[in-house]
């Protein structure tokens, strides 16, 4: 069964008559030609038989003909539906707590620190042929840092940029929030626009939460279900300690009272929860090695990922039709005989080759 065939440009198809009328032309002077022959052998004696040709000169117009007719079809630009094959890959967003309770030094150096370094490890431990990621931030409000990409440099010059403390200031009252659902609403609708810009892609989608869960609000249960409508699993990374530590307090005037200091300890229950609900796995850096964390999330994911994704592609036939109009023109050359025809075959041909030069 022939693949699908399509034409980009069909208006130029009727000129398809042209050379369908040269071919009854041909085939009606072949007929004449093969009449005359065996009229000269049955009136004409002579002492050797005769040998003629089938087709002799007529095969070059035939040639002419055909290379005509791909012409036509060349400028119909014609395109053939092929199936490309690839291996799925995983596409990871990383939805980074940013919030004040980040800064808190119960970690080395602090939360906020800590979280970065691993997520520059994790990166460096993807292979990014196929597998891509994006980063986004949160506090009260998310702020999309890296759309999904396969350029790990993209990835590091924002890390490079964001590796000494959250760029949600101290004194916004916003950034003393933790609000994950508004996180993973952004990271869904990363996806959809990723979608939206590239086609839908066969692999596997990820979240990976990284956060101390501490003071979020939001309706976490109405994102996460909204993730698994679109088959994307939360892991959850809780960074901090069940001791904790203090929040950094505002610098404040000498006419006023200091407020009094905020303790912020790892929320490891509600993060817990929030992995169940998404499907994912809790971990928490200090517990588990850096290393074997990222590379349990990674080999999860690709594990998911269908073997091999099936893509429909159309190819160009173009450049083959007039390679090959111009192969039955050479073709037909070598059945020319006269010399004045030949001369006037590669005048014909040069003319041809600096046209298209200039």
């Amino acid at each position: 069964m022939l693949p699908p065939l399509r034409f980009e440009e069909p208006l130029y198809l009727w000129l398809l008559l042209v050379p369908a009328a040269l071919s009854l032309l041909w085939v009606w002077q072949l007929g004449r030609r093969r009449r005359d022959t065996r009229l000269a052998r049955q009136r004409r004696t002579v002492p050797v038989r005769e040998q003629f040709a089938f087709g002799g000169g007529l095969w070059f117009w035939l040639c002419l003909v055909l290379a005509i007719g791909a012409l036509v079809l060349a400028l119909a630009r014609p395109q053939m539906l092929a199936f490309v094959t690839q291996h799925a890959g995983a596409d990871f967003i990383i939805l980074q707590d940013g919030s004040t309770s980040m800064r808190v030094s119960d970690t080395t150096p602090d939360r906020w620190q800590r979280s970065v370094s691993w997520i520059r490890m994790f990166a460096e431990l993807l292979s990014w042929q196929d597998q891509r990621m994006a980063l986004a931030l949160f506090a009260h409000r998310a702020a999309p840092q890296v759309r999904l990409t396969k350029d790990p440099n993209a990835l590091f010059f924002f890390l490079d940029h964001l590796g000494e403390e959250p760029p949600f200031r101290l004194e916004a009252d916003t950034s003393w929030d933790t609000n994950i659902e508004e996180g993973i609403y952004w990271g869904v609708r990363m996806f959809e626009r990723d979608e939206e810009l590239y086609g839908v892609r066969l692999s596997a989608k990820a979240f990976i939460v990284i956060s101390d869960g501490q003071a979020w609000s939001g309706e976490v249960d109405e994102a996460l279900k909204l993730a698994r409508t679109h088959d994307i699993r939360v892991y959850v990374i809780g960074v901090g300690s069940t001791a904790g530590g203090f929040i950094p307090q505002l610098p404040t005037s000498i006419y006023s009272e200091p407020e009094d200091p905020i303790h912020s300890v790892l929320d490891r229950r509600s993060l817990g929860a929030i992995a169940e609900a998404g499907g994912g796995e809790y971990y928490e850096l200090g517990v588990d090695s850096d290393q074997d964390i990222a590379l349990r999330i990674i080999s999860d994911v690709q594990r998911r990922a269908q073997a091999t994704q099936r893509q429909e592609t159309f190819t160009e036939l173009y450049w083959f039709l007039l390679a090959t109009a111009a192969g039955l023109v050479c073709l037909g050359t070598l059945f020319v005989k006269e010399r004045t025809q030949l001369w006037w075959q590669v005048a014909t041909g040069g003319g041809l080759i600096v046209l298209l030069l200039t």
